[in-house]
Order: structure tokens, then C-alpha cells, then sequence
């Protein structure tokens, strides 16, 4: 959901930018003057999705006890489902705290949904002024916002006809389709968390999306909304699957 200045001013998904910065993994801003800025941290979230879960306030306790940042989804679609949210600049967390969480809790006991596990990082787009806001401040808030209790989370990958594309070509199509999500978010009906996730997923695929809001239909008509602009009608190769959930839980704000 960038703005139409965020997409003009977008570095890191025109054609030639990787060769033209090298080795740098820097997420890369601008001052309101126009200076460029980086910094290198970034917010990493993991969703992973289960069955079997008859018991939501026993999987409560246990989150609430470990202290975890976390944020516990019931599934709309599965009676007994729950999705379990992890976030952590560290990617190391979810080989070690995590994990060794999910091992000795009673998410153990539960039937992992693998085709849900979806993986990403917050990235920059070149334009923001204030990177650590934007990296890490305001999606920690927003996932961990009580106020925005409805959330669907899914991942999609873009076809290769959308690389094909000349940089105005490509400005034209993100402009179209992040112009809905600004609408929406400015209404305060639904907000993005948008992440990517080029190689980290077992299905290659190449962002991760989630849509938080206090309600649950203006997020369906923002999916709605999209599939009618380019990006999603023709540019992309696949969508999904998705998850769709309500908070059962949300641990403080660090």
C-alpha cells in the first residue's frame, strides 16, 4: 500500500537496482531535504497455523507465561485452528526461543498447518524519512494493536511479465494498486504490514501481506479492491493461501 510518492521515489524493486548497489543490505531512506539515508535493522514476523486447538485460554497462559512477543489468532475457517504470530529483529529467535517454545508448550500438541507458515522481513522502498519507524516502530504497533483485532494474512508471488516491465510501467501498476490500500488505510478501516520474503519460504515466494483492521469486511473488499488492479489481474503468478483470524490474544508492547 505505498503512496504515489513512496512509488516514484521507489529504489529497491526497479529493474538494475541490485546491480547498481552492489553487496549493500542497508534499507535505504530519504530526509525531507532530499538526503539519503539507511539503516541496517529490520523487522522479522512469522506466522505459523495449527489445528487441534480446542483449548484457546490454555494456549493463552502459556504464551502470557513464556512473555513472548506474540499475537495469537483463532481461525475463522477451522473451529479448532489457531494461528500463532512470532516477531523478532533477530532471526535467530525463531530457531532458538521460539522454538524451543513451541517444542515444550502445548502448541506441541497441535496439528502443525505447514501450507500456512509464511515468513518475511519489513523493508524500505527509498523514500521513507524516519526507517526505524517504518522497519520497526509502527508494524510492531499495528500487529500488537488491540484496536485492530481482524487480521488476513497471506503471501503472493509476482510474474515474471511484471520484472519485464519498463520503471514507469512498473510505477504505473504499483501506483494503481497502492492507491486502494491508501484509501482504506486513511479511513481507518484496514492498514498493511508488508513484508518480504525472497527465499525464505518454502514456496519461493516473494512477499508476505497481512491486513489488520477492526473489522472484518473492509479487509475482504481491500482483496476484493485489489484483484481488479493490473498488479494482481495480470503480474501476478500466485496468491495465497490465506489465513483469516481474529486476536485471541496480543502480548504488551516491549
Amino acid at each position: 500500500m505505498a503512496s504515489e510518492r513512496a512509488v516514484k521515489a521507489r529504489v529497491d524493486d526497479r529493474p538494475g537496482a541490485d546491480e547498481s548497489e552492489g553487496a549493500d543490505v542497508a534499507e535505504h531512506g530519504r530526509t525531507a531535504d532530499g538526503e539519503p539515508t539507511s539503516l541496517d535493522r529490520r523487522l522479522y514476523m512469522q506466522l505459523h497455523a495449527y489445528g487441534g486447538a480446542r483449548d484457546s485460554a490454555a494456549l493463552i497462559a502459556a504464551l502470557e507465561a513464556a512473555g513472548l512477543a506474540s499475537v495469537l489468532y483463532e481461525d475463522v475457517n477451522d473451529p479448532t485452528g489457531v494461528a500463532l504470530l512470532t516477531l523478532s529483529e533477530a532471526p535467530e529467535a525463531f530457531v532458538s526461543e521460539y522454538r524451543a517454545f513451541l517444542q515444550s508448550s502445548l502448541f506441541a500438541e497441535l496439528t502443525p498447518k505447514p501450507e500456512l507458515t509464511m515468513l518475511g522481513r519489513t523493508y524500505a522502498i527509498g523514500y521513507e524519512q524516519d526507517l526505524e519507524e517504518t522497519l520497526v516502530g509502527r508494524p510492531r504497533r499495528r500487529v500488537l494493536d488491540p484496536a485492530l483485532p481482524w487480521a488476513i494474512w497471506y503471501p503472493l508471488r509476482r510474474a515474471g511479465s511484471f520484472e519485464q516491465l519498463s520503471r514507469r510501467e512498473q510505477d504505473t501498476v504499483l501506483m494503481e494498486h497502492g492507491g486502494v490500500g491508501l484509501a482504506f488505510g486513511r479511513a481507518g478501516l484496514g492498514y498493511d504490514i508488508r513484508l518480504a520474503c525472497h527465499g525464505l519460504d518454502r514456496d519461493d515466494n516473494d512477499f508476505v501481506v497481512g491486513l489488520l483492521g477492526p473489522e472484518l469486511h473492509p479487509l475482504s473488499i481491500i482483496v476484493q479492491r485489489m484483484r481488479k488492479t493490473k498488479q494482481t489481474s495480470l503480474h501476478l503468478e500466485r496468491l495465497g493461501p490465506f489465513f483469516v483470524g481474529r486476536v485471541a490474544y496480543q502480548s504488551a508492547m516491549p
